[in-house]
């Protein structure tokens, strides 16, 4: 496996692989670029073309949680599983739990009729960590103990949280800072208004990824985890998800909302150790940039 390595100037990400590592077969990193296996700065990337900058880190990804193990019901990919926790990349239209309209169609259910294994006598169930809106897709974190329950939630602001979006529009800047104050109040829409003794302050550092004329593929990384945070922050800035109709979007190409949970890196709460997961931007999001 070539070690990790660090670019030094702008290049495209295949060309530069062959340049990074001359004793490899240029056969075998096709392939691992074929199946994701190359990833840029912890993300899988499988276009030839990725556009590389100065300081980025290309390596193979050789973590044995990347790839998905198992699908369940509604289309759930199950990341990882052990007796204390579940790793899942949740489909879009998928509620994370039950809402009076909604009780069996969830994450939530799907999951505990998994850990049961078909068996309704039996008493294993999981806890719900934190929660994707219906329309996201991505990394979702289940408990499987009540106890591994409460040690994530207590350091759920402590984990990193990577998303993607795709937007409307061409942000002006390449990367920098949203930061808001949001009021939480209305259950169906949040709002960003000035400051008060109502509002909860928001940060998410943004970077663009990729841009076509009239979309941009941003990457986002939560420093607080507000309702409907990153939807609201694109919103005002201009350049709503596409698909979202709640925060001003105008187009829908793809029938879904353009949001992506890629990334979770947080310590597991009984053996401490560094949890690291990769969830690609699904195909049909990555083909609108």
């Amino acid at each position: 496996m070539p070690k990790p390595s660090t670019v030094a100037s702008p290049s495209e990400l295949l060309a530069y692989c062959f340049e990074a590592w001359p004793d490899l077969k240029k056969k075998q990193i096709r392939t691992w670029l074929k199946f994701q296996a190359i990833t840029v700065n912890g993300r899988p990337i499988s276009q030839f073309n990725h556009a590389l900058q100065v300081g980025d880190i290309v390596a193979v990804r050789k973590d044995r949680y990347a790839a998905p193990r198992s699908v369940v019901g509604s289309g759930i990919r199950v990341f990882f599983e052990d007796a204390d926790i579940l790793v899942i990349d949740k489909p879009p239209d998928l509620l994370s739990i039950a809402s009076e309209a909604e009780q069996e169609k969830t994450a939530y259910h799907q999951l505990t009729e998994h850990v049961r294994s078909g068996n309704p006598m039996s008493r294993a169930r999981v806890w719900i960590v934190h929660r994707l809106d219906r329309e996201t897709s991505g990394l979702m974190v289940f408990a499987k103990t009540p106890e591994s329950k409460e040690i994530l939630q207590s350091r759920w602001d402590e984990a990193e949280k990577r998303y993607e979006a795709v937007v409307e529009g061409r942000l002006r800047e390449k990367s920098g800072i949203f930061e808001s104050d949001l009021d939480e109040s209305n259950p169906y829409k949040v709002l960003s208004v000035a400051r008060s003794e109502n509002t909860r302050h928001a940060v998410t550092h943004f970077r663009v990824l990729a841009s076509t004329p009239n979309r941009s593929l941003v990457e986002l990384t939560l420093e607080t985890g507000r309702r409907h945070q990153i939807r609201v922050q694109l919103a005002e800035a201009g350049h709503p998800i596409i698909g979202d109709k709640k925060y001003g979007a105008k187009s829908n190409p793809v029938k879904r909302l353009g949001l992506h949970a890629s990334a979770l890196r947080f310590p597991h709460p009984v053996t401490k150790k560094e949890m690291v997961f990769a969830c690609p931007l699904p195909k049909e999001l990555v083909r609108l940039v």
